[in-house]
């Protein structure tokens, strides 16, 4: 376990010094900084808009920034030889990447966490919240994209063990796009018109393709009225299930990993 919380450090330590993690992050609070100057709406509207804005740049930053960290994780060492030191000492192969996976996700996790606080912060000068249930209930949703995120981290990571970074960026956006729209375009269970054929394929990319749109959980804090029932339950099982998908990439990249020459 030591192994594994060193390598997770010195990774952590690593994404912090990235310029262009930076700047993705300087943008995305910048962004999150200037929202509330949007005066040309209603109250009302300026409300609703303001918070779709907000968490959209949440998310979307994230995503970047999950990517961008875990595309260089594998691909970076091997250039610069690193891995070769770490796997001469007592470091098993399955340690290094996850120490790899888990440093990553920390960064991503204080990124989230340093935008969330820089909303909530602007809300509360602004006034544009409604008390401190208000700003629970927008806080939430944040750690429902963090979850999102650490899954796409870990396409990225499964994708960084034998594809080459250009790839994996192409891949992973893939996916978490696939993912994200996936049931707004398929929806199986009410499409009778569906060729038989056609409809195995989409139920077999439906399985396979994590569903990254039951993470966008905004709808509840943004529009007054809409809430999700046994709200505690659907948390859980949103990490249960996200947990599963990401204990299965990193297995499979283990076992490529494992079987790739460096």
């Amino acid at each position: 376990m030591n192994v594994i919380l060193s390598i997770a450090r010195t990774t952590l330590g690593e994404a912090i010094r990235r310029r262009v993690i930076l700047v993705t992050l300087l943008i995305g609070v910048l962004f999150l900084a200037f929202a509330p100057m949007l005066e040309s709406l209603s109250p009302r509207q300026n409300m609703v808009v303001l918070r779709s804005l907000t968490l959209g740049v949440i998310q979307l930053t994230s995503a970047v920034i999950a990517v961008v960290l875990t595309v260089y994780m594998i691909p970076n060492e091997i250039e610069r030889r690193t891995i070769y030191t770490i796997l001469s000492k007592p470091v098993r192969r399955w340690q290094f990447l996850v120490g790899k996976y888990l440093g990553a996700v920390s960064a991503l996790g204080l990124m989230m966490a340093l935008m969330t606080a820089i909303m909530l912060l602007v809300f509360l000068i602004m006034g544009k919240t409604e008390g401190a249930a208000d700003l629970a209930a927008v806080a939430k949703v944040p750690v429902a994209f963090f979850i999102q995120m650490s899954l796409l981290a870990a396409v990225s990571v499964f994708f960084s063990t034998f594809a080459t970074p250009i790839v994996n960026f192409f891949l992973s956006g893939g996916v978490y796009m696939v993912g994200t729209v996936f049931d707004s375009f398929f929806d199986v269970s009410k499409s009778k018109d569906m060729a038989p054929a056609f409809k195995m394929l989409v139920q077999v990319v439906h399985g396979i393709v994590p569903n990254f749109q039951s993470f966008n959980v905004q709808n509840a804090a943004i529009n007054q009225g809409q809430g999700i029932q046994n709200e505690g339950l659907y948390y859980l099982q949103l990490g249960a299930y996200a947990l599963t998908y990401i204990s299965i990439l990193m297995i499979a990249g283990v076992m490529i990993f494992d079987n790739r020459e460096v």
